[in-house]
């Protein structure tokens, strides 16, 4: 069983490359089941052996730990994948986790930024401090893009065209996919690379090399997503806004904001780069509601 899960771990963090956070994430689901099966049976089974009553097991035991849905349901995916690997080196006859069902998750809605919301937020950063444009570039460059926090703070000096007006982002799974930019995130990080980003990496030859990352610190290094995390919270309690705010919010108010404004759902997806439509069409019921709001407030009888 423990090679059985060294072999597939490798699969996705070499062959499907996965990030660590989503690998480790795997690896611990598994190493609860083998501690499960080896409660149960004394010891821990061959793959082979395991039987789809051990499984349904493990996963009742998991929910009466007090296991939240969604951690079930990422279990449940990962005893699967695990055994469809193991499936496809012919080392089963039998699949034994080809019917288990994972628990249904309701799917929250998105709580997009409001317009007001977004230019308040983009116009937060001092524009006359080194730190203050970069942080302006980021954050228009992320509105524009709809990009995760991720493809953000990894974004190469090479991924950037800005006389086309395009940035290249780099997924889940090392996918790439084109993005068009605005002409408002074009100037701030025109900006950026004119007026900054040389005052964050004086003298450092590897900072202007084309795989250079865009977005520095103030010690000449990548931006973080933690650390661009923490410039955004206190970014966006300086702009007034007193909710919650993370740099996924800003990706869905960027879809959001496009659909309300006519964007077909399928170019959305592709900028989002959503490898299932599904994934976007909740979009179309935030911005449903966003509708049903404005006609109760505004029609004469609503």
């Amino acid at each position: 069983m423990d090679e059985a899960i060294d072999q597939f771990l490798w699969t996705l963090r070499f062959e499907r490359h996965l990030s660590d956070h989503t690998v480790d994430a795997y690896g611990r689901d598994l190493r609860k089941l083998v501690e499960t099966l080896e409660s149960s049976h004394g010891s821990v089974p061959p793959v082979e052996e395991v039987t789809e009553s051990d499984l349904i097991a493990h996963l009742g035991a998991l929910h009466e730990q007090g296991l939240s849905p969604r951690s079930i349901a990422r279990a449940t995916t990962s005893i699967r994948m695990l055994f469809k690997d193991q499936e496809e080196r012919h080392a089963l006859e039998r699949n034994p986790a080809k019917l288990l069902t994972a628990p249904r998750i309701p799917r929250p809605l998105p709580d997009p930024l409001t317009l007001d919301e977004v230019d308040a937020l983009l116009e937060s950063p001092p524009h006359d401090t080194v730190l203050g444009i970069r942080d302006r570039a980021m954050l228009a460059l992320l509105y524009a893009t709809g990009m995760r926090v991720t493809e953000l703070v990894t974004i190469r000096l090479m991924d950037l065209d800005l006389q086309r007006g395009v940035a290249i982002a780099t997924g889940k799974g090392r996918k790439q996919r084109m993005i068009p930019v605005g002409s408002h995130a074009v100037t701030m990080v025109q900006n950026y690379l004119t007026d900054a980003r040389p005052e964050l990496a004086p003298g450092r030859a590897a900072n202007v090399r084309p795989s250079a990352p865009v977005f520095l610190t103030i010690r000449g290094r990548g931006m973080s997503r933690q650390g661009f995390f923490k410039r955004l919270r206190g970014l966006a309690q300086s702009a007034g806004i007193k909710r919650s705010i993370s740099p996924h919010k800003l990706r869905h108010s960027f879809a959001t904001h496009l659909l309300a404004n006519g964007a077909d759902l399928r170019a959305i997806q592709a900028m989002l780069g959503h490898a299932d439509i599904a994934t976007t069409q909740v979009y179309t019921q935030v911005d449903r509601t966003a509708l049903r709001r404005t006609y109760d407030d505004h029609h004469p009888r609503a």
